[in-house]
């Protein structure tokens, strides 16, 4: 990752190299900057027309981070927002609200997302597994703080029940990330180019956990 300062402000980027023949500037959903360069541009020539276009990316960034500002989270009331597949949704939408109190309506929504990650977990695993042509032994969905997913070495997989609550790209990259323990345990070099052979975008999966990963709870 590549930074550098325009108006006072920092621009991190990265750069994907290839087989092209102009220079251009990306910006993610999740505000991740990317600069796609032909072989063998200099890093001069890229920071230069990052600077060169600076104004024009931190405007943008700007925009997409009013964007994203999170609404009034955790009002278990009907019109209170809560995270499914990525989107917000007001309660009464994604669970029976009515004669409820407070507690009750929390043990129904977690059950609510318990069961839809569940669903979505099973039909995406089908999916990647005969991509990727492995098999975990079983997958179950569990409660957790520090972990999107896990692998034990008798390949049994865990995914956390708030990932119903990201989009399902983002949900494919966990599950993508799980399967490939199945053929290396390890974070290694190998498992980050089996990672990125099925998901060439995994970075910004992974950035995207990182900026909404605490929106993502009950």
């Amino acid at each position: 990752m590549m930074k550098i300062e325009v108006e006072n402000q920092i621009i991190a980027f990265h750069t994907q190299y290839g087989s092209r023949k102009k220079l251009s500037i990306h910006i993610e959903p999740n505000g991740q900057v990317i600069v796609k360069v032909p072989n063998g541009t200099s890093e001069e020539t890229i920071a230069s027309a990052v600077r060169h276009h600076g104004a024009a990316i931190l405007k943008q960034l700007e925009a997409l981070a009013k964007a994203r500002e999170v609404p009034k989270l955790h009002d278990y009331q009907e019109e209170g927002k809560f995270l499914h597949l990525g989107r917000f949704y007001a309660l009464h939408e994604l669970i029976e609200t009515e004669g409820r109190d407070e507690d009750e309506l929390r043990m129904s929504l977690k059950k609510f997302y318990f069961a839809n990650c569940k669903q979505i977990i099973s039909e995406r695993l089908k999916i990647y597994q005969a991509q990727m042509k492995v098999k975990a032994k079983s997958f179950d969905i569990v409660e957790s703080v520090t972990k999107w997913g896990s692998c034990s070495s008798d390949r049994k997989l865990t995914f956390n029940y708030r990932l119903a609550m990201a989009p399902v790209d983002v949900i494919d990259y966990v599950v993508v990330h799980e399967l490939s323990h199945l053929t290396h345990m390890n974070h290694d070099r190998s498992f980050w180019r089996l990672v990125g052979s099925i998901m060439p975008d995994y970075k910004a999966k992974e950035a995207y956990l990182a900026r909404y990963g605490q929106a993502m709870t009950l």
